[in-house]
């Protein structure tokens, strides 16, 4: 391996060009774009390779034919004719104090007027924009092309001040805005951010904006294929699991026949060769954590969403619907559609959510305990004790496990929170913890007699768990249920250990009442 051919960090299309880093080819998706229309809208998650298509369709515009050959364009543009271009990028920051994302803004007018040697416009960011523009198609003789990174940064930067944010999103409304008014100066449009704000909040004076987000035919403009890995990155493969690969990393889907990687998981695998939580670990999700339990979003709820297009566009500063918070930022992606199935829908589409894949599933779950239980180091050596009690098949220890986090769960938490009074409450904490690590986990699974609560496959055994929230100790309801239904019936056939768990947690003291953990006769024995 050649650590130097890998492009961590390098969002510069010339620069990983020259130097003879690997570059993954999305130039067939740039022919399509300019045959259909004209201003365009990308929304994908941080860290997918946004800003160096942006860069790539930069120097394309610029006419830089030399970085182009071998590529899939090279031979359908016409390399005679160069566009000025206008690059917009807004990931400095952080915006959250007044004024600055204008002061940004100002800054990078004032470098593109003396770079085409351009008289300074209008005082008003907006206006200088307009100016500009006219100037330069005037200048050339050719219309312009506007490339926006990071358009939604300075608002996301200030969400925990709303009326900050605001502000941001009215005045980027307003530059934003210049480019329907000043269509006749612009060959071509790319905007490109995290999150997809509504079109009423924040592009309401450019309703010509086409939006490939959920585009089947664009789902991989950002990221890498599993032919992207066979063949580009080939060199990097061997030694490494290729299941473990797609079990850790691959699962992001906006509705393309093909899942795909985040690229920078994949270069940082690569140049470790060991897997880790790479992608999660570079933004720690506080904002989305904080939303989640002041919304009551339990972590059994996060694997089984279902949302619209539309609502999976809702994105605002005042309203920001939990689905789309969750799947515009990466955390969950569509893992089904299905079709209206009254007439009264029309052709509207339900899409299924679930996590891309295990670095999500796992991090974002232990995330979830650290902000429950305020400790976040404690979070890892629970995890730590908790896999090698599931490996020995300790049901002592997991009682004393659980028992003790429960008891750490400050009780100010309960007090705010009427979930705890319900038995999915305390559900949820097990399957967080058992998520987080990376654990086989069912919920309410159906079998002939009823549905268990949850099962769980880890280390080679199977625990079937049946919880119940009681006023006083009920002598073993939750295990003559588990006993009673023969819920152990369906699994036998894996011929791994099974333990029956039946848990029970008390109103009053919100914490474990009783645990009784039975083995399965009849089942492989414990080596």
């Amino acid at each position: 391996m050649n650590p130097a051919r890998l492009p961590i960090g390098i969002q510069t299309f010339r620069e990983l060009r020259e130097a003879g880093y690997y570059y993954v080819d999305k130039t067939s998706h740039i022919p399509p774009l300019l045959n259909v229309g004209k201003h365009y809208f990308l929304s994908r998650p941080r860290r997918f390779g946004k800003s160096l298509f942006l860069d790539t369709l930069r120097e394309l515009f610029l006419g830089s034919e030399p970085l182009f050959r071998g590529l899939a364009i090279h031979d359908r543009w016409d390399w005679s004719v160069s566009r000025p271009v206008v690059s917009l990028s807004f990931d400095g920051g952080p915006y959250g104090e007044p004024g600055q994302v204008k002061a940004e803004l100002m800054e990078r007018l004032d470098a593109i007027e003396q770079e085409h040697g351009i008289r300074r416009g209008p005082s008003t960011a907006s206006g200088r924009l307009r100016h500009l523009l006219a100037a330069l198609h005037r200048r050339t003789g050719r219309r312009a092309v506007v490339l926006v990174d990071e358009y939604d940064k300075p608002i996301l930067d200030a969400l925990r001040d709303p009326d900050i944010a605001r502000a941001n999103r009215d005045f980027l409304r307003g530059v934003y805005g210049i480019v329907k008014g000043a269509d006749a100066h612009i060959r071509f449009t790319f905007i490109a951010g995290v999150s997809k704000f509504s079109k009423v909040s924040l592009f309401s004076g450019l309703n010509n904006l086409l939006d490939i987000t959920m585009n089947p035919d664009f789902s991989s403009i950002c990221g890498y294929t599993e032919g992207d890995l066979d063949t580009v990155f080939a060199d990097e493969l061997p030694g490494l699991d290729r299941e473990a690969i797609r079990d850790w990393y691959n699962g992001y889907s906006w509705l393309g026949e093909e899942r795909v990687y985040n690229p920078f998981d994949m270069l940082l695998l690569f140049y470790h060769r060991t897997f880790k939580s790479y992608w999660f670990e570079t933004g720690t999700p506080t904002f989305l954590v904080e939303t989640l339990f002041k919304r009551r979003v339990t972590s059994l709820e996060l694997d089984d969403m279902v949302g619209t297009e539309a609502l999976l566009s809702t994105f605002d500063v005042d309203h920001i619907a939990t689905e789309a918070l969750l799947f515009q930022t990466g955390y969950l992606t569509i893992v089904g559609e299905e079709k209206a199935a009254s007439d009264a829908f029309g052709d509207e589409s339900f899409y299924r959510l679930g996590y891309p894949n295990r670095e999500v599933r796992q991090s974002l779950n232990r995330s979830l305990l650290a902000h429950m239980t305020s400790d976040a180091s404690g979070t890892v050596r629970n995890a730590l004790r908790l896999r090698r009690l599931l490996a020995d098949g300790d049901a002592a220890g997991l009682e004393g496990f659980f028992h003790a986090l429960f008891a750490g769960i400050p009780y100010e938490w309960h007090t705010r929170n009427d979930l705890a009074r319900y038995e999915g409450y305390y559900a949820s904490v097990f399957h967080a913890c058992f998520m987080s690590l990376g654990a086989d986990v069912t919920v309410e699974d159906s079998g002939s007699r009823g549905r268990l609560d949850m099962a769980v496959r880890f280390a080679g055994r199977v625990y079937l768990f049946e919880f119940k929230v009681v006023e006083r100790a009920s002598e073993g309801a939750a295990m003559a249920q588990l006993t009673a239904r023969g819920y152990a019936d369906k699994y036998r056939a894996r011929g791994e250990p099974i333990h029956l768990v039946g848990v029970e947690f008390s109103r009053e003291t919100r914490n474990v009442t009783a645990f009784e953990v039975d083995r399965v006769p009849g089942v492989e024995a414990d080596a």
